[in-house]
């Protein structure tokens, strides 16, 4: 059997849809014989994201211009998209700043009020990106393939979801094991 493109991708989130991931241990030898990784945060230093890449795990909510950017070439590029992880799949904790209601309140207590030192707002363009005025899941800016919730969704359940893609199959997402959030 040929090998597929495999690629993952972290946005606004904090890594560990990707730690859970590396908990697939010994089976990441499995995988490895199925897959071409391409593109990922994890053992791979590529900067751009390539074309044709057959399944897409996607951690992390869109908060700022560079996710939206990268999310649309990943949507662009690859066949099946999968949300992965709850932030990805609601927007979860990163979307607690939407509660201040837009970007000049989350830059101003970021950098000012919190500031310890010398508060000032990053003015110098390409030092923060610039943030969107909600943090977004993806499903709400592109089409998802497949929902994988958890917070973070076990090596078990990441799994049972990517198995079958190896072997031409949809997954089945039903039941507790498979669709529970948090």
């Amino acid at each position: 059997m040929e090998k597929i493109n495999f690629a993952t991708v972290w946005l606004a989130g904090c890594s560990g849809c990707h730690m859970s991931f590396l908990d697939l241990d010994e089976w990441l030898f499995d995988l490895a014989a199925h897959v071409n990784v391409v593109y990922s945060p994890v053992g791979c230093d590529l900067k751009d994201y390539p074309e044709n890449v057959d399944v897409c795990l996607v951690e992390g909510a869109v908060a700022n211009e560079e996710n939206l950017e990268l999310l649309h070439k990943v949507r662009q590029r690859t066949k099946w998209l999968i949300s992965f992880g709850d932030c990805a799949v609601t927007a979860n904790v990163p979307a607690m700043r939407n509660m201040l209601g837009g970007t000049e309140p989350v830059l101003k207590r970021c950098y000012l009020e919190l500031g310890d030192i010398t508060p000032q707002l990053p003015n110098f363009p390409g030092i923060v990106p610039e943030l969107l005025d909600r943090v977004r899941p993806l499903h709400e800016l592109v089409k998802v393939d497949m929902y994988l919730p958890g917070c973070p969704p076990s090596a078990e359940r990441i799994k049972n979801a990517i198995a079958p893609l190896l072997k031409g199959e949809k997954p089945v997402m039903e039941g507790r094991e498979m669709i529970k959030f948090g």
